[in-house]
């Protein structure tokens, strides 16, 4: 069966001026036959040949061949440019003779002449070939990818709390859920995703994501990364904003949070209120700018002990150290300076004592 709007290969059935008879290869009776132009036949083309074509409707809604590739098949997605504007529609360029109708009721937003829009392709109730902006209408269900695998896609459409739809390799219908985006998207932009779940109904759930596993280890290894730049030391943890974490470190608060408790567990960082730093001896991450601990109290007491018992030796003032020194340099025992005290003091008053005696007499 020949199919409209498909590249498909056909074989040679009757060769004439004008061109060459095409038809299905299981079409033993040859009952639908289309034409391929003479300016398209190869020249060494002979009957019960096998040839590759496109099949599409020409000015005269006549099926015709074509060993041209539009830009656009069946089950694919491309931007095409406008090439003209009327009442009911649009006229772009598809790469063939005759342009491809967007009826103006499958068109999105405005549309004007010389721009370029997405589209897929579809036939309508009267068999012809159109264009849609609307691509839900055109995209399958029945991709043949699984969980994990890597595929490409196109973003087509943004919906608030939904998330952005995605054609995957021109032809599957995908979706990034909202939680899933990192950054802006515009439709139109080309993404490299992750298939992270396949629906009952086909659908593809897509992640910008790696595998959750391999994703944490990553977003990990961003993070030491980041540590090692400042010096060991982020103020980022888990009550810090969504804001503040994706634009020191470009990821979501949830990724961040798998990623420092990952870390912590393994022994490489240490969580604190200011933030996160790398562990000193536990994490085999070594951080150049930091050295092992210091107690900074007892190297300034001890400085300080030093440094004056150093100045008491050089200087030649006395200090509290030698306050009690004798003339040989022996300490004077506390008792036996209090005992010489009393002794002055009782010898002073009996002296005292006399003189006032010696008066009165």
């Amino acid at each position: 069966m020949i199919k409209l709007g498909e590249m498909q290969e056909l074989v040679i059935a009757k060769k004439v001026e004008f061109g060459v008879y095409l038809v299905s290869p299981d079409d033993v009776r040859g009952e639908d036959k289309i034409l391929l132009p003479q300016k398209q036949v190869p020249e060494d083309a002979q009957s019960g040949d096998r040839i590759t074509v496109f099949v599409y409707r020409d000015s005269s809604d006549r099926k015709i061949a074509t060993t041209k590739r539009p830009k656009i098949v069946m089950g694919e997605i491309a931007y095409l440019k406008v090439a003209e504007m009327s009442r009911i529609g649009a006229f772009m360029n598809w790469g063939l003779e005759k342009d491809l109708f967007l009826p103006f009721k499958e068109q999105v937003g405005d549309i004007k002449l010389n721009g370029e829009y997405l589209v897929g392709l579809y036939i309508d109730k009267s068999d012809r070939l159109c264009a849609t902006m609307n691509l839900f209408k055109v995209l399958k269900t029945d991709s043949p990818y699984k969980v994990n695998d890597m595929v490409k896609g196109t973003v087509f459409s943004l919906k608030r709390g939904l998330g952005a739809m995605v054609a995957v390799d021109g032809k599957y219908l995908g979706l990034i859920h909202e939680g899933e985006i990192l950054k802006p998207m515009r439709p139109g932009d080309e993404v490299e995703l992750r298939v992270s779940n396949v629906k009952e109904d086909g659908k593809l759930d897509l992640s910008l994501k790696d595998a959750p596993r391999l994703q944490i280890d990553k977003d990990g290894e961003k993070v030491l990364s980041v540590l090692m730049k400042n010096k060991g030391q982020l103020k980022l943890n888990d009550e810090s904003s969504p804001e503040a974490i994706y634009e020191s470190l470009n990821m979501s608060k949830g990724s961040f949070k798998k990623a420092i408790g990952r870390l912590m567990k393994k022994g490489i960082i240490d969580i604190t209120r200011e933030g996160i730093r790398l562990a000193e001896k536990k994490s085999g991450y070594e951080n150049k700018n930091h050295g092992p601990k210091t107690d900074y109290k007892n190297v300034d007491r001890n400085n300080k002990r030093t440094s004056r018992s150093n100045d008491s030796r050089n200087s030649g003032y006395k200090t509290s150290d030698n306050r009690n020194m004798n003339k040989d340099g022996e300490r004077k025992s506390y008792s036996n300076f209090k005992n010489n005290e009393v002794r002055q003091s009782y010898n002073d008053k009996n002296k005292e004592r006399n003189s006032t005696t010696n008066k009165r007499k």
